[in-house]
Order: C-alpha cells, then structure tokens, then sequence
C-alpha cells in the first residue's frame, strides 16, 4: 500500500492525552463504534502494547498488523513487523494507524488523513500524547459534535483533517 493514503484514528483530550498505562482514557461506547465504522475491511497496524491490549485478541474482519522490535513475537491473528515501513508494504488493503504514542509518533510525517474524536475532558493522569496538530499542517474537512449521555460520559466530537 502507498504511503500518500496513510491514515490514522485517534481519541484524544484537550491536553493531548491519548492514553494511561497502556489503555484508553475512558469508555466512550459512541467512540468504539465509530473506531469500528472507520476500520471495518482496512488494515489495522499498531504496536505490540496496543495489540495486547486489546480484550478479545485480533480485531475481527481486519489485517491486523504490529509493529515491534521482538524478532521472535509471533501474534496470533496478527502479523508482525520491525517498522512502519514494513507494514505498508504486507498491507492488503487500505492501512490505518491505531496507535499507541509511539506508533502515530513514528508515522506522523507520513499521514494524510487524521480521523480525531476530541473528548471534552481532561485527564491528568494521562502518560500518553498525540503529536502536536499544527491547524498550518492541518484542515478539519468534517466535524460532528456530540454530547453527553446515559453511555458516553463526556462531550466528544469526531473530527476529520487532512493534511494541506
């Protein structure tokens, strides 16, 4: 898969924060279905921490493919590789970032598509960030506001950017 159709899906905070000790923030029930929507048929790639994180295995009716340094990690579900690089090339069909911090940080420069729910909340007990968002990089082309409900805790938005 080429490089120039790069994306990656990302929920974030107002401070940044994408994560806490390997997990999410919090439960967002409106966030994990759209995640779902977005993924759908595409080729995941993520670290070994967020492939190990994740509660039931291999995220089903995707490629899920992990970036690690560990030569002998052999996933199940899931194809390992040494870089970003290599992950675009065993793609099979349209990849996707998923994260974590050090995965988006790797893949940044070559993104062209940021699919971004922003939660209304701060978390200081966050020890994970996105990059920075230069709005000079960077054009929000979608925005879908939501608020708060008996499921989903906070006010959250679903933003879309795509590199200018």
């Amino acid at each position: 898969m080429k490089p120039h159709t790069l994306s990656a899906i990302v929920a974030i905070d107002l401070n940044g924060a994408i994560g806490h000790r390997g997990g999410l923030l919090c439960h967002l029930p409106a966030d994990l279905a759209h995640f779902k929507r977005l993924t759908l048929g595409r080729a995941v790639v993520m670290g070994r921490t967020t492939f190990e994180s994740l509660p039931r295995g291999p995220l089903p009716s995707r490629q899920n493919i992990v970036i690690t340094r560990r030569r002998d990690y052999r996933p199940w579900g899931a194809v390992p590789v040494a870089s970003i690089g290599q992950a675009l090339q065993v793609a099979t069909a349209e990849p996707v970032i998923i994260g974590g911090g050090q995965i988006y940080q790797q893949s940044f420069e070559l993104l062209t598509t940021i699919h971004l729910t922003r939660i209304h909340a701060r978390f200081p007990e966050a020890d994970t960030f996105f990059p920075e968002i230069d709005p000079g990089v960077w054009e929000e082309v979608e925005l879908e506001r939501h608020t708060a409900d008996g499921r989903n805790p906070f006010d959250y938005d679903f933003i879309t950017l795509r590199r200018r």
